[in-house]
């Protein structure tokens, strides 16, 4: 499973998106995802600089595909409302980060294709925003028929 209780964070109390994904990607390196942490936030920063990562209701997906993966990992966090250079110019509250190996091809595309689909869904969005035990979240996504 790409996503496990440690890969989530429901009280993340960081102010800027680089200190988000900072944040994340420590708990995907705490559980082995990660060889090297520097190098994986450097390419999920690198990617915030070619394209905003946020993609409207509050949500942003940032994710970087490196050899500093080790194995496939999405990471969840509740956040206090971080200006991420939205679109629709609103704040993210809500955060998936995705990292893949470099040669996972666009293993990373599918995973963000999967979760995008259900992020356009009011009620999924809601169900997120609601949840208040990590393990309540594993279990919404389950649900989801998001097939992670």
């Amino acid at each position: 499973m790409i996503i496990n209780e440690a890969l989530i964070d429901l009280n993340v109390a960081k102010n800027t998106k680089e200190a988000v994904i900072r944040h994340l990607a420590e708990l995907a390196k705490k559980e082995g995802r990660i060889s090297d942490l520097e190098k994986y936030i450097e390419a999920a920063l690198h990617r915030e600089t070619e394209y905003s990562t946020a993609m409207g209701f509050g949500i942003a997906i940032p994710h970087g595909k490196t050899a500093a993966v080790t194995e496939p990992f999405l990471c969840f966090a509740k956040v206090n409302s971080v200006d991420w250079n939205a679109l629709d110019g609103n704040p993210v509250d809500l955060v998936f980060m995705i990292g893949v190996p470099e040669e996972a091809g666009t293993a990373h595309l599918k995973i963000l294709a999967s979760i995008s689909r259900k992020l356009m869904k009011q009620e999924f969005r809601d169900g997120l925003r609601s949840v208040t035990s990590n393990s309540e979240l594993i279990q919404l996504l389950q649900n989801s028929d998001l097939g992670l």
